[in-house]
């Protein structure tokens, strides 16, 4: 394809706003960023409730609905019959005639997508998000079946994804995991990207600080994200410090977390603010003192990457993706994954720092953030799209 001429593209999601995962954010801003490229770009993804297929026109691209039905086990996930979806998907395709088709997932919509580009002999580029385990929370099975479950996904990932001309994920730790256990012969490591300025303070800009020393959460209230470590280890932490924290996000573990700052009797130094939208959740980052990250399922965590741009130290779970956000020590700390003491323990060092001391470690995560300033990740992806290999 000629690279001085726009292109007709079509990203394929399982999951997509007003879904709020890292997925859905990602492909968000992809679609923004290619449309401001002056990109013809489409969404392919479920329908966020009952009803019939739809397209929308937003002004980061025309949405293409599925019909969809919801996940017994899951608050917001939709599930996309293959018998329904993946006929839809082939009239799409031949209908838009898209230059390349960039699928996020090998589920449902995304392996619908991989069949049919590969039928219409399209190019193809292929995104993983999702680890198979992550699955695990909402299959109402034992252990055993679940890692059933677990084995033939990744060997479903490998080979559907295969097809596509280039395979990505966000970290090079999902990466080589995606070859061991999916058979890939090379993935590239590509990084979502923030927007690191929009997390910063700008010149001039009246810095919002919290009353007492304040660690920030932001993410869904999903078992894999262990925000009930995160309470624990509050209560844990040195009296004398005063540290309290703000948790940003809703999940089907909501009640369960309420209840449980209830039985410490954290009510007057944990604040569950629920979904907020961009400003506020920027105020929250700048305002913070600390970002906590205690999940353990995170391919990247673009969250912890946003605290990090507004020049936050950072303590993450030392598991998956996390450990390379933190330079031990320069920017923050890790902790024992599901270990409230060792977390409260890298509570009180960050908090029993200098505020010059906390000043350097903020400065040091934006250096590191600014590794992944989006720009870098639209115009590689722009790159794969026009036909290179890496």
């Amino acid at each position: 394809m000629s690279a001085d001429r726009p292109l007709r593209i079509l990203i394929a999601a399982d999951t997509y706003p007003p879904d709020v995962n890292g997925a859905a954010v990602f492909g968000y801003r992809l679609a923004k960023h290619m449309t401001a490229r002056g990109h013809e770009v489409h969404i392919a993804a479920a329908r966020p409730g009952p009803g019939p297929d739809t397209v929308e026109h937003r002004h980061e691209a025309t949405i293409h609905r599925f019909r969809s039905f919801k996940a017994p086990t899951h608050e917001y996930y939709r599930l996309c019959l293959p018998w329904m979806v993946e006929p839809a998907m082939r009239r799409l395709v031949r209908r838009l005639e898209p230059d390349v088709v960039h699928v996020q997932c090998h589920y449902m919509i995304g392996k619908a997508a991989i069949l049919a580009a590969e039928r219409q002999r399209v190019r193809l580029v292929a995104t993983n998000h999702f680890m198979p385990e992550n699955l695990d929370p909402f299959l109402p099975f034992p252990q055993w079946f679940k890692d059933i479950v677990s084995r033939n996904s990744w060997r479903d990932m490998g080979r559907l994804m295969s097809k596509a001309a280039v395979v990505t994920t966000p970290t090079p730790l999902a990466a080589e995991t995606m070859k061991e256990r999916a058979g890939f012969d090379h993935v590239l490591p590509l990084s979502n990207g923030i927007d690191v300025d929009y997390y910063s303070p700008r010149p001039g800009e009246e810095v919002p600080h919290r009353r007492r020393p304040t660690v920030l959460f932001v993410g869904r209230l999903a078992v894999e994200k262990n925000v009930d470590v995160l309470i624990e280890a509050v209560a844990k932490t040195d009296p004398e410090l005063g540290i309290c924290a703000e948790i940003l996000g809703d999940g089907e573990q909501r009640d369960r977390l309420r209840e449980q700052i209830v039985q410490l009797g954290l009510q007057e130094r944990i604040t569950m603010r629920g979904h907020v939208d961009d400003d506020e959740l920027r105020e929250a980052y700048i305002a913070a003192d600390v970002f906590c990250q205690p999940g353990t399922a995170e391919l990247q965590s673009l969250v912890s990457l946003e605290a990090m741009s507004a020049g936050k130290p950072v303590v993450l779970a030392d598991a998956l993706a996390l450990p390379h956000l933190v330079d031990v020590g320069k920017n923050g700390y890790l902790f024992e994954p599901n270990n409230p003491e060792d977390l409260a323990q890298k509570l009180n060092m960050v908090f029993s720092a200098t505020a010059a001391e906390r000043e350097a470690m903020g400065e040091a995560s934006r250096e590191k953030a600014n590794q992944h300033a989006i720009g870098r990740t639209m115009a590689a992806y722009e790159r794969l799209y026009y036909g290179a290999d890496e």
